[in-house]
């Protein structure tokens, strides 16, 4: 066994393992660290059994290529269809939470546009734990609450005779997707479930929930069972650990976001173009994407530049901005939104902006932002509150297509640069080459991506553009850019926040405690770093949460969710439960040593006992 593993780890679930291509992230300069992530988002496409095995300590027979996923996802492909074909009394819903509920609510607009394209009525729904606000903020407590999730889905439901719910947890444990598949399970007459996560059945979560009987192993055994008869799906391929641990936001993200789109994608080919589903219609799609990946690693020089930038404004207390178009800014707004519970980052550090903002967003809540400034998207109210007070530290980056609004994009940038020159752009480009119009109209597109590059030259510091062969459908080029984009994103955040020291080896240090989940996982990297039983790493972490040193018995029997709801009012509590640990100190004391350090990862460093030292303290 890996010594450098606590013997607890094994058996915890692949979600949450720590990955071992990078266990050393946090050392890596920002050129390392993108060789990094690459090789871990490649594990999503690995078609080599053992090396699953290898990687998670157990044996699994199920990659996203492997025959058993492939043809569940053609069953759930024609339930798609079969939903399309009669859509008077016909919904199709998809819900998570967090990063999962973001990209549900990506594609049901999407792929409602694309019916509304085609003069087809739209039967597309989303459901997000904690309402629209999540989809900017992070809203952890309402994933802890099932009922929640059921009356959240039963009430989208109503009136229709036939629905498809997709529920979306990555690591099979959130309680508020739970009760939405107990809730189908119950009613099969009209729903057919469908539970997309990256765990195997018998590694689900089986810790009691809130006000439930029931825990989520229990559900996706049932899904299982059902599943045999037709009834229920099952999609959960092994993809391998993430690359920061338990950080689903990345591989867990787009995952989900592949395998729905090839799956909706090939429902709706059955419809619109009277294609026939098949596994080697949903394998090329998931090849497709494997080719996103390639390329937008393959511009590792930019892509280390943007990291490398990132660190710097993050390191001198400076902020990140997206602006982006269309779909593109809200990919930019969803990992800003992440960077809070998974870093424990201010609201501030990383933002983004959205043209025309709620208008282009078509959220079912609307305009949002009178709730407060995090809730402030559009490009205009970044040029009213943020530009008059940027500075050199702040780093801008445009997310953008050749097929958007040149003029406005440049007549932005031009505005920012006269207060930084730290401005930066992901862009994307179509080959001309390929596009089957006629010379003259060929002529004129190359005229104008040839603008599009001189501007991009004139303007910005860095820009990675990435080219793309024409697709006759933009749904599919969009869906490529977003997903690009994603990767790129992921990459420049996760960087940004390990070169500030956010990180310590691949565990996110310094996560906000805000639910279940991040609670069990707080003791799970106490554990990790310490060697120290489960009950002294909580009886740590519930003293930096009640911010005393002297743990009362109500403090202890009190359920998880008081824990979290104080604890989310809290900066630091993991690092300085640590700190207390391993110094033997008070929780003054602990505080102190924190504030010594100006990087928490310096902090903890200096008093964490080597990995092979604590798996001997058994």
């Amino acid at each position: 066994m890996d010594r450098t593993r606590p013997f607890y780890e094994l058996s915890l679930p692949v979600t949450e393992k720590c990955n071992p291509i990078s266990r050393d992230i946090d050392r890596a300069d920002a050129k390392h660290m993108l060789q990094i992530l690459k090789t871990c988002d490649a594990e999503i496409f690995k078609n080599d059994d053992q090396g699953l095995q290898m990687l998670t300590c157990v044996f699994f027979d199920k990659g996203i290529y492997s025959s058993p996923i492939i043809h569940t996802m053609v069953d759930v492909a024609k339930k798609v269809e079969m939903m399309l074909r009669e859509p008077d009394e016909s919904l199709i819903v998809l819900s998570g939470c967090g990063t999962s509920g973001r990209i549900a609510f990506l594609l049901a607009t999407s792929f409602n546009q694309m019916l509304t394209d085609q003069q087809h009525t739209q039967i597309y729904s989303y459901i997000i734990a904690g309402g629209d606000r999540a989809l900017l903020t992070s809203q952890e407590a309402p994933e802890d609450r099932p009922l929640l999730g059921a009356r959240m889905l039963d009430e989208v439901c109503a009136g229709k005779k036939r629905v498809l719910f997709m529920g979306i947890s990555c690591g099979m444990s959130a309680p508020f997707v739970a009760g939405q598949l107990d809730l189908c399970l119950k009613h099969l007459d009209v729903f057919t479930p469908v539970l997309l996560g990256f765990n195997p059945v018998h590694m689900a979560r089986n810790e009691p929930m809130q006000d439930c009987s029931f825990h989520f192993k229990e559900v996706a055994e049932r899904m299982a069972t059902e599943q045999e008869q037709g009834k229920a799906f099952i999609i959960n391929p092994i993809v391998g650990p993430e690359a920061i641990s338990g950080s689903s936001r990345m591989k867990g993200g787009s995952a989900t976001k592949i395998i729905l789109e090839a799956v909706l994608l090939a429902g709706h080919e059955a419809i619109f173009r009277e294609k026939t589903i098949s596994p080697e219609c949903l394998s090329s799609w998931i090849t497709a994407s494997e080719r996103i990946y390639e390329n937008t690693y393959s511009h590792a020089d930019e892509l280390t530049a943007l990291v490398q930038k990132a660190g710097e404004s993050l390191g001198k207390n400076g902020h990140v901005y997206y602006l982006g178009w269309r779909t593109l800014g809200i990919i930019g707004m969803i990992d800003a939104s992440e960077c809070m519970p998974t870093f424990g980052a201010d609201f501030g550090d990383v933002r983004g902006f959205i043209n025309n903002g709620f208008k282009e967003m078509t959220n079912k809540e609307g305009d949002l932002s009178s709730m407060g400034p995090e809730f402030v998207i559009g490009h205009q109210d970044f040029v009213d509150t943020v530009l008059p007070v940027l500075n050199q530290n702040d780093m801008i980056v445009f997310l953008f297509t050749v097929k958007d609004d040149l003029h406005e994009m440049t007549a932005l940038a031009n505005q920012v640069k006269r207060k930084t020159s730290n401005l930066h752009a992901v862009a994307h480009d179509l080959e001309t080459l390929h596009i089957p119009v006629s010379k003259t109209r060929r002529a004129r597109l190359a005229r104008r991506m040839h603008m599009f590059q001189k501007r991009m030259c004139d303007v910005f510091e860095t820009v990675l553009k990435m080219t793309w062969s024409f697709s006759s459908d933009d749904e599919i080029a969009v869906m490529k850019w977003e997903l690009s984009t994603k990767c790129c994103l992921n990459a420049l955040s996760t960087g940004a926040h390990v070169l500030k020291g956010k990180v310590y080896m691949n565990f996110m240090i310094d996560l906000r405690v805000t639910n279940s989940k991040l609670y069990r996982r707080a003791v799970n990297i106490l554990q990790r770093f310490t060697g120290r039983s489960k009950p002294e790493c909580e009886s740590a972490l519930l003293r930096a949460i009640y911010s005393t040193d002297d743990v009362s018995e109500e403090m202890t029997s009190a359920d998880v969710r008081t824990h979290t709801e104080l604890a989310n009012r809290r900066d630091r509590v993991v690092p300085a439960a640590l700190v207390m640990i391993h110094r033997g100190c008070s929780l003054t004391e602990a505080k102190h040593h924190l504030d010594s350090h100006a990087v928490i990862r310096d902090a903890v460093t200096s008093c964490v006992l080597s990995p092979v030292n604590t798996a001997d303290m058994k």
